[in-house]
């Protein structure tokens, strides 16, 4: 596989703090990668084009992870991508894992990476992912250890049978659900995960609110 047909897609929101580190880090496992500014309040964007030989995207204004990595992923389809990583900006993913995602590609459809369940994962996470796993497994019948970890990876081909419609964090289980119903091949890797900021990312509503989109897609057969 030809490193430029892989690439990385991140997703950004504020995260002016971070994303240089983590497009340096990076950038020693990828050569191609996406950054999409989701309409950050903050210098995100001008870090990221102060960056040599990466792309950065930017929505005016702010739309939810699932838009802004849809726009990142839709990009690098349409510009030939065969291998597709997807990592948050916070620094909580070590971007040293990407090579163990892109060779599970080799014989997957998709990779999810999951978080160790230990004390440093904070306890309303460690509960809402609970939940969201037994509601995902009981209504899709695809069994996953964190089914909220956002570093995954998949192939084009893949990505064209899960494309989400969900703007916020209800991508991550419209992916799976997509993923169910079209049968793909999937696999889990353990990640490591540095919680810096232990109130970032899905919340308590956000939680309920996936819940019930899980629910609404059986119900409608969304």
């Amino acid at each position: 596989m030809k490193k430029t047909k892989v690439w990385i897609v991140i997703p950004a929101h504020n995260e002016a703090r971070n994303i240089s580190n983590v497009i340096d880090e990076t950038r020693k496992y990828a050569n191609n990668i996406v950054v999409v500014d989701d309409g950050s309040k903050d210098k995100t964007y001008e870090v990221a084009k102060r960056k040599k030989d990466i792309v950065v995207l930017k929505h005016i204004v702010n739309l939810g992870k699932g838009a802004a990595l849809k726009t990142g992923c839709d990009y690098v389809v349409m510009n030939g991508a065969e291998k597709i990583v997807v990592l948050d900006s916070d620094g909580q993913h070590d971007p040293k894992e990407i090579p163990r995602f892109l060779r599970g590609l080799d014989k997957y459809d998709l990779i999810f990476g999951y978080r160790r369940l230990d004390k440093k994962m904070p306890f309303i996470m460690k509960l809402g992912n609970h939940l969201i796993n037994k509601t995902t497994t009981l209504l899709y019948g695809i069994k996953l250890n964190d089914t909220q970890s956002g570093y995954r990876a998949f192939t084009s081909k893949a990505y064209k049978k899960i494309r989400w419609e969900s703007s916020n964090y209800a991508m991550e289980s419209e992916m799976i659900v997509r993923a169910a119903k079209s049968k793909l091949k999937y696999k889990e890797v353990q990640i490591e995960t540095i919680y810096n900021d232990k109130y970032k990312g899905t919340t308590v509503i956000d939680g309920a609110k996936i819940i019930l989109k899980l629910l609404w897609w059986k119900l409608t057969g969304g």
